[in-house]
């Protein structure tokens, strides 16, 4: 009897050819026993839907179908409005990097915040609970964390950006989350945004890009947990920094496979092992820059 082709799921973004998401979701696949491939699929600048669709509706060359996608940079906040369904963690970001094409309708979830509270807190050991927290950036990652974050109860997150409008945006759509957890929240820009904060989180797009840190190193103290949501070579200059002014200095790859793993549970309905799968993409990364 012939077997049943694959489920198909891929990262949809722009760029998408260093994603590691395929070697995460192979890993979970192997692991719980699910029948799936899990592929890149770069999308136009200026076509992000048309490419969402046609991947959702073309099965692959063994007739497996599609049934969901990861969405990233810079989509995300395009993700949610081609969904019917939206969760209350999606649509408080109004950004989303799950979709789900199972029926009744698609549906749009942000895990990014989950996968990073997750990475902190288990992956890092750092307790969130009164913390005060810097977060740099106001994209579709800062969008989707900062929820989470504030449902730790902090006692303090700053968010800054290059564009303070856009930090303050994003802080008055969290406000009355802020205060049900009575966490102080805070907007502004890059310059004079505090110091000494006990978590520093990067979200911006300096890394990416290769530029340099953009907040100053007072915003750091002596065992600051200093987080680059990126990781690889786009990372180095940031972690050099903290490390450089005696901060913990963490890269992106937790926070990637923890919400991965949120995404995988969507969708194929099983909790993978996330530590095994975090120490076999470090040691695979290692060894392809080795």
């Amino acid at each position: 009897m012939t077997a049943p082709s694959p489920d198909r799921y891929a990262v949809l973004g722009h760029p998408v050819a260093h994603s590691q998401s395929p070697f995460i979701h192979a890993m979970f696949a192997r692991q719980t026993g699910q029948h799936l491939v899990y592929d890149r699929v770069p999308c136009p600048a200026d076509g992000f839907e048309a490419c969402v669709r046609a991947f959702a509706s073309t099965p692959a060359a063994g007739g497996g179908r599609s049934r969901g996608c990861n969405v990233t940079i810079p989509f995300k906040f395009d993700a949610p409005r081609l969904a019917r369904h939206v969760t209350a963690r999606a649509a408080l970001a109004r950004a989303a990097n799950v979709l789900c094409f199972d029926p009744p309708g698609w549906l749009a979830d942000n895990t990014d915040g989950a996968g990073l509270v997750r990475d902190l807190e288990v992956g890092a050991g750092c307790t969130l609970t009164g913390r005060r927290i810097l977060l740099v950036g106001a994209g579709g990652a800062a969008a989707g964390v900062l929820g989470p974050l504030i449902e730790r109860d902090p006692a303090e997150i700053m968010l800054v950006n290059r564009t303070p409008g856009r930090a303050q945006a994003l802080v008055d759509r969290h406000r009355q989350l802020a205060e049900d957890h009575q966490v102080r929240l805070g907007a502004g820009g890059l310059a004079g945004c505090g110091r000494a904060f006990d978590v520093v989180i990067n979200s911006s797009a300096s890394s990416m890009q290769g530029g340099p840190v953009p907040v100053a190193g007072e915003v750091l103290r002596d065992g600051t947990l200093a987080v680059d949501l990126m990781y690889g070579p786009a990372a180095a200059v940031f972690l050099r920094w903290a490390e450089a002014r005696g901060a913990t200095a963490r890269d992106g790859l937790g926070m990637l496979v923890e919400q991965a793993a949120s995404a995988f549970a969507l969708w194929r309905g099983v909790e993978p092992q996330t530590a095994p799968v975090l120490a076999a993409l470090r040691a695979h990364l290692a060894s392809a820059g080795s």
